[in-house]
């Protein structure tokens, strides 16, 4: 099986597996959203889930919540992973949005990695899941299946050389969704270390089951 089949069919499967999926993060709008994928670093969506509520009610808009402190923020993020530096991460980027952009998140790649606290992925999911560009962002559980199922060559070791390859075979129309499969099927069937293979609707066309049954 080629490269080029094996993305056809595993894009034909999550199709009609996974026709709506979206991010599992709750928000109401851009700034909510960019506050939720910062959190989101390292910790789990639904360990955000649980504390952005009263964080969203706390701090509604960029405008008040460049106003607080770090120390105010982090009453509100300390049961998630590296509570200290995101405190201050959204505080400061608050801060430049208000600085530099009106209090609005900027649509513009650049002007969001330039954010405190935002790096590839993190602009990649804004720009995906706010304003439907076609990005693909890598996260642990992008990379790790990518690898796993066969989409990316062993070759392909840090996230932008996986993003770069995702992005030259997903067709542009799936990229925003793909990057969903993508999550979703490593977060629930292709774990980390114990991957549910016989739950697994790709496993016919699996890399690792292929090498794992050699």
């Amino acid at each position: 099986m080629t490269k080029k089949e094996r993305y056809a069919r595993l894009i034909e499967y999550f199709q009609q597996a996974m026709p709506d999926a979206g991010t599992e993060l709750h928000f109401a709008n851009p700034f909510q959203l960019l506050c939720a994928v910062i959190l989101s670093a390292q910790c789990t969506d639904k360990r955000v889930n649980l504390v952005s509520p009263a964080l969203f009610a706390a701090f509604p808009t960029a405008d008040v919540m460049a106003k607080s402190t770090k120390e105010e923020v982090l009453t509100y993020v300390k049961s998630v992973s590296y509570p200290n530096s995101k405190a201050e991460h959204l505080v400061q980027m608050a801060r430049m949005l208000m600085e530099r952009h009106g209090g609005e998140v900027p649509t513009d790649f650049d002007a969001l990695v330039a954010l405190p606290g935002v790096g590839r992925k993190t602009a990649n999911v804004v720009l995906s899941v706010a304003c439907g560009e076609a990005r693909m962002a890598v996260d642990t559980h992008v990379f790790r299946v990518s690898h796993r199922i066969g989409l990316v060559s062993d070759k392909c070791t840090t996230p932008f050389a996986v993003e770069k390859e995702l992005m030259k075979y997903i067709p542009t129309e799936h990229v925003p969704k793909a990057h969903h499969w993508l999550i979703l099927h490593g977060r629930y069937v292709c774990k980390s270390q114990k991957p549910k293979c016989k739950e697994c609707g790709i496993r016919a066309l699996c890399a690792y089951k292929l090498k794992i049954e050699d």
